[in-house]
């Protein structure tokens, strides 16, 4: 029944394309971007409800500010900046690495067909929780520490991870322990990156 499993994405999908044209615009978008206060103010409203939104105004004018003379640039100008390579490149490497390294874990787990697709829902299921607890402690912590902190991880994480790998034929157990960690990478993927 995967393919009932996949189509649920689908689903939702969906289910959002057909909603999302009755919500609003992102007041930061139609201030920052489209420059139209009143859209701004109007969706403030929308979503938020009756209220004064003049700090939170404010604070869009500030960043406005801040970014007055920035030039927002689309996916082909991105990739032609060569000051973002870097960046660009560990970010595919992370998500190449996320990709391939759960096949090769779940491959040298030994892991019964049968359990593969539970532990698939499980790594999904993980990184909805990262994703939950990130944005509750977002505020509290700042994108920086968050960033910070989830590479670190991550990065301990693959040493462990691939410790475990070396040692899982000496050590049935440590096998199980990697899918333990994978589910911990993905937890601090959610939570930083």
């Amino acid at each position: 029944m995967w393919n009932v499993l996949l189509s649920f994405s689908g689903l939702v999908a969906l289910i959002q394309l057909i909603f999302l044209p009755f919500f609003p615009e992102s007041p930061p978008y139609l201030f920052l971007q489209k420059e139209d206060k009143a859209g701004c103010l109007k969706a403030m409203k929308q979503l938020w409800g009756e209220g004064n939104y003049h700090t939170e105004f404010d604070d869009l004018m500030k960043e406005k500010a801040i970014t007055k003379g920035t030039k927002i640039m689309n996916v082909l100008e991105v990739l032609r900046e060569r000051s973002v390579h870097p960046q660009l490149c560990t970010m595919l490497l992370l998500l190449l690495s996320l990709q391939l390294c759960g096949l090769k874990i779940f491959e040298t787990a030994n892991l019964q067909e049968s359990i593969i697709p539970y532990v698939s829902v499980g790594v999904s299921i993980s990184e909805l929780i990262s994703i939950i607890f990130c944005s509750s402690i977002i505020d509290q912590f700042g994108c920086r520490v968050l960033l910070c902190g989830g590479y670190l991880l991550m990065a301990l994480i693959l040493v462990l991870l691939e410790t475990s790998l070396l040692l899982s034929d000496q050590f049935l157990w440590l096998r199980y322990c990697s899918v333990i960690l994978i589910f911990l990478f993905i937890f601090a993927y959610g939570l930083g990156p």
